[in-house]
């Protein structure tokens, strides 16, 4: 599973990014949320520093929710600049037309829930559609912080609570975990790409 040259190469990518700690996560924060996702790896650090105790547990949380804000705000500006000509050309009008609905329809829930969702759901969609729509900053940033909040909290909770069980988990089968995880982030940058160049034909 690990022959390929880049999963070997991300090993010790990841392995700097846990040794940064708190500031790794806001690295890695940055990264997840931008127009490249790394699916699942968020959650998986934040689980397995706060397994660790190195810091009380809140920080950690913390720590992640900082740096998904912090991406998610520069996607979302990217997107704003660009507006609804923008949305529309990397979407189809049907597409497009049921976003608009969306946000029409549920505003800050439109943001906080699927920052609140677990992967493999989709978030960055949503933070292109919140800025393409120019949805206001401040109400942006309070739902993106109070479900990334929400999330990070309970994945940091559960590293603490099981901390020993989770270590031993990755002792066993750190490679495994860190391949799927690449896996995981190429096919969502995969089928991203593919996405927005169909649309663009269109």
């Amino acid at each position: 599973m690990l022959s390929h040259p880049h999963l070997l190469l991300a090993i010790p990518i990841w392995r700097q990014l846990r040794h940064l700690g708190g500031v790794g996560l806001v690295l890695l924060g940055v990264a997840d949320n931008s127009v490249i996702p790394l699916t699942g790896s968020m959650d998986v650090l934040t689980i397995w520093l706060a397994a660790r105790h190195r810091e009380p547990w809140p920080y950690y949380a913390v720590m992640a929710t900082l740096g998904a804000v912090i991406g998610g705000y520069i996607t979302y500006s990217l997107a704003r600049k660009g507006g609804k000509e923008t949305m529309e050309r990397k979407l189809s009008k049907k597409r497009a037309a049921q976003v608009y609905k969306a946000f029409a329809r549920w505003g800050f829930g439109a943001v906080a829930i699927p920052a609140l969702l677990p992967p493999p759901f989709p978030f960055v969609p949503f933070l292109l559609a919140a800025g393409a729509m120019q949805y206001s900053q401040k109400k942006f940033l309070a739902a993106l912080t109070l479900g990334r909040g929400v999330r990070y909290t309970v994945a940091a909770g559960l590293g603490f609570l099981y901390g020993r069980h989770i270590l031993r988990f990755f002792d066993r089968y750190y490679k495994q975990a860190v391949a799927i995880l690449i896996v995981l982030a190429v096919i969502g940058t995969a089928l991203t790409v593919v996405q927005y160049l169909r649309y663009r034909k269109k």
